[in-house]
């Protein structure tokens, strides 16, 4: 537990066979972590005796996709106050879950960066491109959203709050890659408070399916923009009440 809250910490594989069950139990040794469900989103055969050798949970969840996957996660989370939603390829600290946490009793949403050079390790796949493109799209949020201040749009490495959980999930329906950036953008257009913060970003184990090419990033990019535009002109909800973020 975190204050007094219960964490689960949810992890969509599809071929991270090689890295799970070490992220599994980094994440098991921080001592604050209650809960740990594997989201099998039809992967890798060799995934499953990875993850019984944790104690981790595994659900299976039949329709592909990043976003299907860490739905099906929050739906088998619902006990947990905080949620964290981590991809176990080796590229995140899952030590850095107690940075996300310091911030979680000040916001409701702590979303990862890892365009911060400092934090970039050798061989990690954020060059340039990626850093720069990132950058570039998580700016045109800030400006067409007027919120706070952005660095990333890709990071998945993230913590909720229930009541954002809550807010979120009516509104948040993409299935593929795009869906951490649905999320995000679904948060800052109900202007729930939120904060980004700088994580390590480590070389991946293994081959991604999206930012280890070239094109597929370069169409997840514009992907991204029309939805920003699209999510700026019609919007996903109104907030009533107060907010922090003017």
């Amino acid at each position: 537990m975190w204050n007094g809250q219960r964490v689960a910490v949810v992890l969509p594989t599809y071929n991270e066979h090689l890295s799970i069950a070490e992220c599994i139990r980094s994440f098991e040794s921080l001592g604050v972590v209650d809960d740990i469900v594997v989201v099998n989103n039809n992967a890798h055969r060799d995934t499953s005796p990875a993850v019984a050798t944790t104690a981790a949970r595994e659900v299976h969840e039949s329709t592909q996709g990043y976003g299907a996957a860490i739905r099906r996660g929050l739906a088998e989370t619902s006990d947990a106050d905080l949620v964290c939603i981590c991809e176990p390829d080796g590229t995140f600290e899952p030590a850095d879950l107690l940075k996300l946490l310091a911030y979680s009793a000040d916001v409701e949403l702590v979303l990862g960066s890892r365009t911060v050079q400092t934090f970039i390790l050798s061989g990690a796949n954020m060059g340039w491109f990626l850093r720069w493109g990132n950058w570039a799209v998580a700016k045109l949020t800030e400006v067409l959203f007027n919120t706070v201040y952005l660095s990333d749009v890709g990071c998945t490495f993230r913590v909720l709050s229930r009541s954002a959980v809550d807010e979120i999930s009516p509104r948040w329906h993409g299935d593929g890659s795009p869906a951490g950036f649905e999320m995000m953008l679904t948060a800052v257009d109900l202007r729930l408070d939120l904060v980004q913060i700088p994580v390590t970003y480590r070389p991946r184990v293994g081959q991604s399916s999206v930012t280890g090419d070239r094109l597929k990033a370069v169409r997840l990019g514009l992907e991204m923009i029309a939805m920003l535009i699209r999510v700026r002109v019609r919007g996903v909800g109104a907030r009533s009440g107060p907010t922090s973020q003017g």
